[in-house]
């Protein structure tokens, strides 16, 4: 693994959603590390470094022996500790026979996994994504294999500037990105809050809010280290109170997004959009969360041309705008993250 390496190890980093882990192996790749993930009968989430102790073969390869894993190369047996617990061939079991495990939280819809020192694993630092499993809220999401570095997602989503111009046919119009900003943080968060008042609602939010005539519009971000932006976003007629608190007249939701390093240069990045109205038609949630799809591929496409950029150019760098605010804060909380995991002795040495 790099020393370089633009993530921190000690985080919680969603491995996948939950419908996706059942009684069989998923491999997947988080932080440069190949891990194999399966549920054992009690329902809880067992998670394996994806090579066997052995000869490295993956044990995604293998096969699930009620809770146990086995080998799919030899036929070694390890519990979802790690443990061997069987060898070919041999009743004398080699002590030092284990794969790495890790620490592991289903939480809000995410199988989250802890990749550095698992002493310093703490479930209450999961990141609060509750709306995805909250009655009061209604919606649904997907998984994008973005084919970029993980922070130009975080970038992406601190500047929502670019829908003016990315997402000009649904999510984007000129007062996007001629609004005023607020940009705020603390040791654990960063903020972006913009408020779009008298405008005319682009199609999507007119078409949710199905009311004619202008709006006021907000959009207002916050992003957890090393990669969960949380974005509240909505409209309501003019006038009506929404500035002030009063949201009653108009339609609200949240866009979740939490992104996980795969590599250096690839992110599974999983993202939902709840809403908080109309919550009990099942169509809306498809038809909303099938427009989305659409306007985030747009956003793939982009990620995947300014990676190709980055890698031709890598000794450019970025320059910065006034609307690079909140990205900016982002990067160095997410960089004090990686400095802390750093030896001592190099930083002295730096």
């Amino acid at each position: 693994m790099s020393e370089t390496r633009s993530y921190p190890l000690n985080a919680w980093y969603a491995a996948a959603w939950d419908t996706d882990i059942g009684k069989t192996l998923l491999a997947r790749t988080i932080c440069d590390t190949a891990v194999v993930l399966y549920r054992r009968r009690d329902g809880s989430v067992a998670a394996l470094e994806d090579a066997c102790w052995h000869r490295q073969a993956p044990l995604s390869m293998g096969r699930l022996d009620g809770d146990n894993v086995v080998c799919g190369y030899h036929g070694l047996v390890f519990n979802g500790d790690g443990r061997c617990v069987r060898m070919p061939s041999q009743e004398t079991l080699n002590p030092s026979a284990c794969v790495r495990s890790f620490p592991v939280v289903e939480r809000h819809r995410h199988i989250w996994l802890w990749m550095g020192d698992p002493a310093l694993a703490d479930p209450s630092r999961v990141p609060d994504l509750h709306w995805n499993d909250d009655p009061a809220w209604a919606g649904d999401g997907r998984t994008i294999h973005a084919k970029c570095n993980y922070r130009l997602v975080v970038d992406n989503l601190m500047d929502l500037t670019h829908e003016t111009f990315v997402h000009g046919s649904s999510l984007g119009n000129d007062a996007i990105a001629e609004a005023a900003f607020e940009s705020t943080h603390n040791e654990r968060y960063a903020y972006i809050t913009r408020w779009m008042k008298n405008i005319d609602p682009p199609p999507f939010w007119a078409s949710q809010l199905g009311k004619p005539g202008k709006v006021d519009r907000w959009q207002i971000i916050r992003f957890e280290p090393p990669g969960t932006v949380t974005i509240d976003v909505g409209v309501a007629p003019v006038g009506t109170g929404a500035p002030e608190g009063d949201r009653g007249a108009g339609v609200n939701g949240f866009v979740l997004n939490t992104m996980t390093p795969e590599t250096e240069s690839t992110t599974h990045y999983f993202w939902n959009f709840c809403r908080g109205y109309r919550l009990g038609e099942q169509r809306l949630t498809n038809e909303i969360r099938d427009a989305i799809t659409r306007v985030f591929g747009e956003d793939e496409l982009m990620f995947a041309a300014q990676q190709k950029g980055i890698e031709r150019n890598p000794h450019r760098g970025f320059n910065n705008l006034n609307i690079d605010a909140g990205s900016l804060w982002a990067r160095r909380l997410i960089q004090q993250m990686v400095e802390a995991e750093r030896p001592r002795s190099r930083l002295a040495a730096e």
